[in-house]
């Protein structure tokens, strides 16, 4: 970010004002730019946003994020209106899966079900058994009957998964580009050069970078994590813009990340001046077909059944 949040101070004051005055609510992800999240109602990760969105009685979201996001918040909040600012945002991940990718790995592996990550289209998830998040996988996989399970679309979730039960794994061969182009030799001269520091990783990261740290956790779980934590320094491998609500949680604490870019472009598409130009037009609108956001929707509701901790 170039410019600071002073900066956008005014901007922002319109923003929230148009969004009282139109009932909607704004969502951003922690990964955005930290103008974005400034202007938010609610930051957090995906899942949790769009739970937010389903239980808010406002009548519209706009959801800062990437198209995934906010189709989640229109398969869980199908009588509001949903929002994306910048339909440009995409997930290379996400796209990395379809419909009848799934089906040939069904053919493959008979009779196992399919968990699919929340960063994954509609049609995905329609597709699929059960969804997961990074912070609730193996809890999800642990709760299926089953000895086999096919894990969709990322492979390093998806070994981080198989690391810790006592099932089968089919794998499918994608990943976040961001999270798994950081190197195991990056994460070692990190960790190095800051030897006191308690170093954190996205699940998303490659084995060889989460073998060498204290914690792997999800966006959500990192937040919590420093949060509670007594101590002032932390390593942390995600994508810098989790940053903004690290450091307004914990002042006096110091964040370090790998020497590595670590910026989710996609992410960054987004702009205040989209935000804004979203309020006034009401553009631009998810919709999701329903027999598809009906099996989606049947998919995320089961991985929301199981209780949480």
């Amino acid at each position: 970010m170039t410019e600071s949040i002073t900066d956008y101070t005014a901007q922002i004051a319109r923003i929230r004002k148009l969004a009282q005055e139109k009932d909607v609510l704004i969502l951003a992800h922690n990964y955005l730019n930290d103008e974005i999240q400034a202007l938010a109602d609610i930051t957090g990760d995906s899942l949790a946003l769009s739970i937010a969105a389903a239980e808010t009685d406002k009548s519209a979201i706009l959801f800062c994020g990437v198209h995934f996001m906010a189709e989640s918040a229109a398969i869980l909040a199908p009588e509001k209106t949903v929002l994306l600012p910048n339909m440009e945002a995409g997930c290379p991940m996400a796209d990395m899966v379809t419909p009848e990718g799934i089906e040939k790995m069904r053919t493959q592996y008979p009779g196992a079900p399919v968990v699919a990550y929340v960063n994954t289209t509609a049609a995905t998830k329609a597709a699929s058994d059960i969804c997961c998040t990074s912070a609730n996988a193996v809890k999800v996989v642990n709760s299926l009957p089953d000895k086999e399970v096919i894990l969709v679309p990322d492979r390093n979730l998806g070994s981080y998964i198989a690391s810790r039960v006592d099932k089968v794994c089919h794998l499918w061969d994608g990943c976040c580009p961001i999270h798994d182009e950081l190197g195991a030799d990056k994460m070692r001269e990190c960790l190095s050069s800051h030897p006191d520091a308690i170093s954190m990783a996205h699940p998303e990261c490659i084995p060889e970078v989460l073998e060498q740290v204290d914690q792997v956790l999800s966006t959500g779980g990192m937040l919590n994590f420093v949060r509670n934590s007594s101590h002032s320094t932390f390593i942390v491998a995600t994508e810098r813009g989790i940053a903004c609500q690290l450091r307004k949680d914990n002042p006096d604490k110091t964040f370090i990340f790998p020497d590595y870019e670590f910026i989710c472009e996609d992410m960054k598409r987004v702009t205040i001046d989209d935000v804004e130009s979203s309020l006034n037009t009401f553009e631009h609108r998810i919709t999701i077909p329903e027999d598809i956001r009906r099996d989606a929707h049947r998919a995320l509701e089961r991985m929301l059944a199981i209780p949480r901790d």
